[in-house]
């Protein structure tokens, strides 16, 4: 929103610079993000005086002008203009001067004669259209005179940023009383007196939708001529970066920018029959909007009807087919309000944002809305010599009802922990526009303030005015005890814990967002069943909630690819989404854990080796995770088809399968990007959360291991796992581990050598070489026996 300083001193009688103002609004909560000067390219424009004005000696369309512009020196001017003439007080460019156009004036030589300077026209300074001819001034101006000072051009302009909670302040009069509660000033509002005469405005039928329509009305104004608006409503236009139009379509932005109320006006000869609707539109239709593009329309599309057809896209933008043009002589004046989502949802879906849909979309003042629209009339006769016809066109099927909050100063004191005085509240919120009864208290809110709803938002609005910057920062007391720590939130403190594993274990974490796009659930060759669909997504790659986690990571994979970071060891913690009709929300939701692999496994740099990930990394980190929590070992047995592992290994904990690793499939991998094997993990957090096991604490062995190594030759499809299964099988209490230390595959053999590690320890005493052996032997026999594998 930008804030004319000229304009706020209209409503507010600040004296103070507009450094001081930005840090105030800023520290109420409408943050000041710029202060600039419009008009800065006029700075060196200064107002000149024409002593002489002769006939170019070479050219029958030139004058040689003699200029004082007040520096005591006479500038000759060659001009070419028509209406120039001696006497007349004009504005001139000195030499140096940089035009808004980009132009800098030089000395030159016009067809021989000297020129030192430009005498300027309305467009050459940014000012108007007019180039007709130069721009003539009021005769009692000084020569030297900056033109912005001679033509009162708003020169301080602030840039103020406004939440979406604050559509009040969307306006010079929202801002203004701001400003005045701020620096305990009076609030002058303009006012809005109309002068009716000639026919009483009446037999003309309003019909709103009472839903979506709560409150219209409008006004005849006969007798209007289109002209361009007078100097000072188009400098004022300008200052806030409006395009003047007209007389009539200027004062209604005017208005807009004055009260926060968006108006419309239509010619009233260009409407068909004596009725306004305000209805949806139907599937299909299309109307012209002002911008001459034809909007294709869906029955959620809210459009105001004349007697036979749609004339305006209610709330954004009017049809080309009732625009005022400059033949118009009546103009009807809508003033309404509507629903902010019905508005908000028509401007997105059509990609057309305008300063009228940027206010209905955040809610307008529907008590307001008659001094604005009497403020627009009353203006829209002055400048264009027309007529209010008396009466008004109305329907409000819904009439606004305040809310009434209770609210304690008290509580006021303890919330914020500053001593808060109850006249302090009471004239604070009477400043804001509330009205305030007490014993007890009650507040009515403003029509304007749509955002009050609970005590707490009014304890802010004192909080606001007092300052934030002057609460002093205190940590609060925190009393804990250890009987606490069993009510913390389980399932926090166990995604927590594995957040920290990753990062211990040399993972980055990546945060994806839950939507993505049915192309990316496609691609992975997820299921259609079970997605759920966004009604009113972002774009067409966020549409649907992610049925797994694996899109959104392959997502991060090609981000890092376009970015040539190759060597990716990243862990994803987020939700998956399945529709479930049980469930409240139709949807299940899933805690998960995804880890991905690729590139390289070492930096790539001196001393590390050469080597790239493979199954052995992403099978290490599923076990490592889960030895962490102290669940059961994984196993890990090979499955069927998946739509994007290939292969898949299931991971078990005990019975339970938990997730699976795997390899994404290489047409996958590259279309993201991908330089080689990918390889993921996807785990159930949920499930690993219901299997994790206490941890419990023994003593370290004191007495030492015995190490046996034996190798089996083995036929090529014999899982490695499958002799450690075996072994395991046996129960032997002396037996603490079993692991593979090597394999030797001859090429072209159909078998390969297997070497198993056996360690061995008593928990009371160091065993004997005899006990090992023994033991030992029994084992290999055992394996002889019931697998297909024999001594080497």
């Amino acid at each position: 929103m930008l804030l004319s300083l000229n304009w706020l001193r209209e409503f507010v009688p600040y004296e103070g610079d507009a450094k001081t103002l930005a840090d105030r609004l800023t520290m109420l909560g409408l943050e000041v993000e710029e202060i600039a000067n419009p008009f800065a390219a006029l700075e060196k424009i200064v107002v000149g005086h024409v002593l002489e004005r002769t006939v170019h000696p070479s050219s029958d369309h030139l004058s040689v002008c003699k200029v004082d512009i007040g520096t005591g020196e006479i500038l000759d001017i060659v001009c070419g203009a028509p209406n120039v003439g001696a006497g007349q007080k004009v504005p001139v460019a000195p030499v140096g001067t940089t035009m808004p156009g980009g132009l800098v004036i030089k000395k030159a030589k016009l067809r021989g004669q000297a020129s030192c300077g430009m005498i300027c026209s309305e467009r050459e300074l940014g000012l108007g259209e007019g180039h007709e001819g130069i721009m003539v001034l009021d005769q009692a101006l000084v020569p030297g005179t900056p033109i912005c000072d001679a033509l009162g051009l708003d020169q301080v302009v602030l840039d103020v940023s406004i939440t979406p909670n604050r559509a009040d302040c969307l306006s010079v009069l929202g801002l203004a009383r701001e400003v005045a509660a701020a620096f305990a000033l009076p609030l002058t509002i303009p006012q809005a007196r109309v002068t009716e005469s000639g026919d009483v405005f009446e037999g003309f039928a309003i019909e709103p939708d009472p839903e979506l329509c709560p409150l219209y009305q409008a006004r005849l104004i006969r007798g209007v001529k289109i002209k361009p608006s007078p100097d000072w409503l188009r400098y004022r236009l300008l200052a806030l970066g409006l395009r003047p139009i007209s007389n009539i379509v200027d004062v209604t932005n005017y208005v807009m920018m004055e009260c926060g109320q968006p108006l419309h006006a239509f010619d009233r000869d260009l409407l068909r029959g004596s009725r306004i609707r305000v209805a949806l539109a139907k599937e299909g239709m299309t109307l012209t909007t002002l911008d001459g593009q034809d909007r294709t329309l869906t029955e959620r599309d809210l459009l105001i009807w004349d007697n036979e057809r749609p004339v305006a896209l209610a709330g954004v933008m009017g049809g080309a087919n009732s625009e005022i043009t400059d033949g118009s002589i009546t103009v009807l004046l809508e003033s309404a309000v509507f629903d902010p989502a019905s508005i908000r949802k028509t401007a997105r879906r059509l990609g057309l944002s305008s300063d009228a849909s940027y206010r209905f979309e955040r809610g307008v003042d529907q008590i307001g809305n008659t001094h604005a629209m009497n403020r627009a009339a009353s203006l829209i006769a002055a400048v264009s010599g027309g007529a209010v016809a008396p009466g008004v066109a109305k329907a409000e099927p819904r009439p606004f009802a305040r809310k009434i909050i209770p609210f304690a100063p008290a509580k006021a004191t303890k919330l914020l922990g500053v001593e808060m005085s109850p006249g302090f509240c009471r004239d604070t919120l009477s400043s804001l526009g509330c009205e305030v009864a007490s014993e007890p208290w009650q507040v009515t809110a403003p029509s304007f303030r749509l955002d009050l709803e609970r005590e707490v938002d009014l304890i802010e609005e004192v909080a606001r005015v007092y300052g934030m910057d002057r609460i002093e920062a205190v940590l609060p007391t925190v009393k804990k005890s250890l009987a606490d720590l069993d009510k913390a939130d389980p399932t926090f403190a166990f995604l927590s814990q594995v957040k920290d594993w990753g990062r211990g274990v040399g993972l980055s974490e990546v945060v994806n967002y839950s939507f993505v796009g049915t192309a990316d659930l496609d691609r992975c060759g997820l299921p259609l069943d079970g997605r759920v669909q966004i009604f009113n997504p972002l774009s067409e790659e966020m549409n649907v909630l992610r049925t797994e986690i694996a899109p959104g990571m392959l997502g991060s994979l090609r981000q890092n690819m376009s970015q040539d970071n190759t060597r990716i060891r990243i862990f994803e913690i987020a939700h998956s989404f399945v529709q479930d009709p049980k469930s409240d929300t139709l949807t299940r939701e899933n805690n998960r854990l995804g880890i991905l692999l690729h590139g390289s496994r070492f930096p790539g740099r001196y001393p590390y080796p050469e080597g790239r990930f493979d199954y052995s990394d992403i099978k290490g980190l599923v076990e490592h995770l889960l030895q962490t929590l102290g669940a059961e070992a994984a196993n890990f047995e090979r499955a069927g088809q998946h739509p994007y592992l290939a292969p898949e290994i299931v991971v078990r904990a005990g019975d339970v399968v938990v997730g699976r690793v795997g390899m994404i499939r290489e047409d996958l991998a590259d279309a993201y990007q991908a330089r080689g094997e990918v390889w993921y993990a996807d785990l159930d957090l949920d499930l690993l959360l219901g299997l994790r096991l206490q941890i419990k604490f023994k003593a370290i062995p004191k007495f030492p291991v015995v190490r046996r190594d034996m190798t089996l030759v083995a036929p090529l499809d014999l899982a490695i796992g499958a002799v450690i299964d075996t072994v395991k099988a046996l129960q032997e209490p002396l037996l603490t581990d079993v692991f593979l230390v090597d394999i030797y595959a001859p090429e072209g053999s159909a078998e390969r050598n297997l070497t198993y590690r056996f360690v061995y320890r008593h928990a009371e005493r160091t065993l004997k070489d005899k006990d090992v052996e023994k033991i030992n032997l029994r084992i290999g026999q055992h394996l002889v026996e019931r697998l297909p594998v024999r001594f080497s």
